[in-house]
């Protein structure tokens, strides 16, 4: 099995049309938008890379964090309408009429959830080194969930620090083909790249803190 990877953006809404009840709607990725340090590399969606996966016809699914008992829609039953636009991935949940439905649309209206998430697996991804950092492009993705979620500023990045040590690795090789040189291009060992996904989030933390201090004054 491939191993899944979870990104996540700020911003979501409800709309309502007159009578009905309100669709949650938000883009959960938004295209060729440089990240934040995600532990010694950025990243970026590249447009189309959810074409596939959405023509396909899988059953995605939406859930509130990521939480299989907090069930919100599926495309199956079309409660769940993903499609790609000229921002990114935009995502329209029709909430049930729930606990779980009904305290997601209150939570959305209090701004207690507000931002998007989407879990995937990678089909085609690309590294290059810009301007000395490493940039990943997700090229082509299989998406698995897409749904609210109450931290958007945590993303999982484990697997790809992972992939970016795979990368480094394949560049080790190809300098050792190419040159008699004895130095060598330094490598992530798997206990290097959890500490750099550690110090990620301890940094992506305190931008979070920071932003909710300025909102409060």
């Amino acid at each position: 099995m491939k191993d899944t990877e979870i990104r996540s953006i700020q911003g979501i809404e409800l709309r309502a049309a007159e009578g009905k009840p309100p669709t949650i709607v938000g883009h959960a990725a938004v295209f060729d938008k440089l990240s934040l340090d995600l532990g010694g590399f950025r990243e970026k969606i590249a447009p189309g890379a959810f074409t596939e996966t959405i023509k396909s016809g899988n059953d995605v699914r939406a859930f509130v964090n990521h939480d299989h008992n907090q069930r919100l829609a599926r495309t199956a039953n079309e409660t769940l309408t993903l499609s790609e636009d000229k921002t990114g991935l935009l995502v329209e949940i029709d909430p049930p009429l729930t606990n779980v439905g009904r305290d997601t649309v209150e939570d959305i209206r209090s701004g207690n959830l507000d931002g998007m998430s989407f879990m995937f697996n990678i089909i085609d991804d690309s590294w290059e080194t810009k301007d000395g950092e490493e940039i990943r492009t997700l090229e082509k993705v299989n998406l698995i969930e897409a749904g609210p979620v109450t931290f958007p500023a945590y993303p999982d990045t484990a697997v790809a620090v992972r992939s970016l040590a795979r990368h480094k690795a394949s560049y080790t090789g190809e300098a050792e083909e190419s040159t008699e040189q004895n130095e060598q291009p330094k490598t992530l060992t798997v206990e290097e790249a959890d500490k750099q996904l550690v110090e990620a989030a301890r940094i992506q933390s305190r931008r979070l803190l920071q932003l909710r201090i300025a909102r409060s004054n």
